[in-house]
């Protein structure tokens, strides 16, 4: 069996795999919530404990975790835990244990999706070849590149920290969020403040209080006692609140406008793919052509744009998919032996 996990700052996301015909199929897994584990070694046991599973039939494991991996380590980003391959190869038992970053996992997901597991957002050029670019709007924003192969006929995916980077307002009103978001942090702001979860909020947050957008009675209520985020996305989508659509549509506006500059920079022939937890939940919202407008409004390179796909992952196992591949190719490179191939 194969090992794959996918670590956030709110939940720990665990699954067991076999091959079936050389196709991952999946065992069981579950979700666990991070900030109730004091380690992932933990986190792993637990799950590990609910049906009883053996650490010995666990051939290979790979956690796609937020940040950089450098030499097998990493300090999570969104968490407070350092984790080291060695580490845990010593802690739980299993022989090959491989950490990368959570949007290379996302990436390696990819070609183990099921057709009806992506949704077309921009119909570009659907037989286009070449890179690719994966913007995942979660918790936080995560990039990575999709560098084409053509001798393998493959993709290879590169992490980033491109969520990282500066906030790069286009208009007036987005200026003016540039402004509050400054004064609210004292400081540099990333587009992760704007383009996530975190970042649904402070657009909420500054359309409240710095744009004096109403917030009736019933909406805070609801603010207080139940997770915003949902609440901003449900009340968007059905219309019944004005300042949760305005939220939900310069979201998706700075979420294109930040997808297609990271097309720009790969040059993203292949096209794009949406991954995180947002997108799928407000695809009313993300059909509405706010955020096809802004990836499209690049100038002069506009017409570029209007030829590349962009793709919207709807399954939320894609980083486990692509962990549970990436553990496997991993293992049957240092052992000699593919549990896919020997399905």
């Amino acid at each position: 069996m194969i090992l794959a996990g996918d670590v956030g700052g709110t939940k720990v996301h665990l699954a067991l795999y076999n091959f079936a015909g050389g196709r991952l199929a999946t065992v069981r897994d579950h979700k666990f919530p991070s900030d109730e584990f004091a380690t992932l070694d933990d986190v792993v046991r637990a799950f590990l404990a609910q049906a009883g599973d053996k650490q010995e039939e666990i051939v290979a494991a790979c956690f796609g975790c937020p940040g950089p991996v450098r030499d097998g380590r990493l300090k999570l980003t969104n968490l407070p835990w350092t984790l080291d391959e060695r580490d845990l190869q010593k802690s739980l038992g299993i022989e090959h244990i491989f950490l990368i970053n959570d949007l290379e996992a996302n990436g390696y997901g990819i070609p183990e999706l099921a057709p009806e597991s992506v949704f077309t957002l921009h119909q570009g050029d659907p037989g286009a070849v070449g890179h690719r670019g994966l913007v995942s709007a979660g918790t936080g924003l995560g990039e990575a590149l999709l560098i084409w192969d053509a001798k393998t006929q493959r993709h290879r995916p590169l992490p980033s920290e491109g969520g990282h980077c500066d906030f790069a307002p286009r208009n007036e009103r987005e200026i003016a969020l540039l402004n509050y978001l400054l004064r609210r942090l004292q400081g540099r702001v990333s587009c992760e403040r704007v383009v996530s979860g975190l970042g649904i909020k402070n657009v909420y947050a500054f359309l409240r209080d710095d744009q004096t957008m109403e917030e009736p009675a019933w909406l805070r209520e609801r603010m207080a006692g139940e997770d915003p985020n949902a609440v901003i996305g449900q009340c968007g989508e059905d219309g019944s609140s004005e300042i949760c659509f305005e939220t939900l549509r310069m979201f998706t506006s700075s979420f294109g406008a930040e997808a297609g500059n990271v097309a720009l920079k790969v040059l993203a022939m292949g096209g794009i793919y949406l991954g995180g937890g947002i997108a799928p939940k407000i695809l009313k919202t993300m059909q509405n052509g706010e955020f096809t407008r802004a990836f499209l409004d690049k100038g002069r390179l506009s017409p570029l744009l209007e030829a590349l796909p962009v793709r919207i992952i709807l399954d939320d196992t894609c980083a486990l998919l692509g962990a549970a591949a990436f553990a496997e190719a991993r293992a049957a490179e240092i052992s000699g032996r593919s549990e896919r191939a020997a399905s």
